[in-house]
């Protein structure tokens, strides 16, 4: 028997990679897509050292094309996609007045359009087959808009009702979707540069202030892992001292 196999469009050092290590371990065979491959050979160097499987793919989740390819391949090269994981970011900060047509139009795509592609895709292979899950990492723009923050909002918002269209239509054919709204600052090094701007040292946070991805990545797990009579469509995950 081969090992079922998960996809990460959008396999960044953080969450995404927490992603992958918590597939791995629980034996999937790991394939992970950004747009550049090359960074993803020290994350599958030590899946593969831990025991597990992994496989790393050059793709740009805007454009059709790359996304059609990246699940034929996976398909052909390492076996039926079980669960599809996207989680392209696009967060960025740029005041209305400032915000071009180009920066709106390619959060979009970032946030939204790429998550079209990989839905869809996603459901072309797994309805045949009967089975699958396909999740989408939100954010707090999800469910709220913010100032300088437009863009992401806007796209956000529409991956979370675009999902939200998906769970109804493909949940009757037996395929899990799900939104995780992570409404956080997750540990990385994104958001701590962008705490040190706003003149603040996250090394004095109390404990678990900060979202560790690996309690994302055991979010995804534990969603993967639900009997269908009780599939979660959203999750919203926060740390205990985060004002919501």
């Amino acid at each position: 028997m081969t090992a079922p196999v998960t996809l990460i469009v959008g396999a960044g050092d953080y969450i995404g990679a927490a992603i992958a290590r918590r597939f791995a371990r629980g034996g999937f065979a790991v394939c992970m897509g950004r747009r550049n491959g090359d960074n993803l050979t020290p994350l599958i160097d030590d899946i593969r050292t831990a025991g597990g499987t992994a496989h790393g793919y050059t793709m740009d989740a805007r454009d059709e094309d790359s996304v059609i390819d990246l699940f034929a391949r996976v398909e052909h090269e390492v076996g039926p996609i079980e669960v599809v994981i996207f989680n392209v970011g696009g967060n960025v900060r740029f005041p209305i007045r400032e915000t071009t047509a180009r920066v709106f139009r390619k959060v979009w795509e970032m946030a939204c359009f790429a998550g079209f592609l990989t839905g869809r895709e996603a459901a072309r292979h797994m309805v045949p087959r009967g089975r699958g899950s396909i999740f989408f990492t939100g954010a707090s723009a999800s469910l709220r808009g913010n100032s300088g923050f437009a863009a992401f909002a806007a796209g956000k918002a529409g991956l979370r009702a675009m999902a939200q269209s998906l769970a109804k239509e493909l949940g009757p054919e037996n395929i899990h979707v799900a939104h995780l709204v992570i409404d956080a600052g997750v540990d990385t090094a994104f958001v701590r540069e962008r705490m040190q701007q706003a003149g603040h040292d996250p090394d004095t946070l109390p404990p678990d202030t900060l979202m560790s991805p690996d309690s994302v990545a055991e979010a995804y797990w534990l969603l993967h892992h639900q009997t269908r009579d009780a599939w979660s469509f959203e999750m919203d995950l926060r740390p205990f001292g985060e004002r919501w």
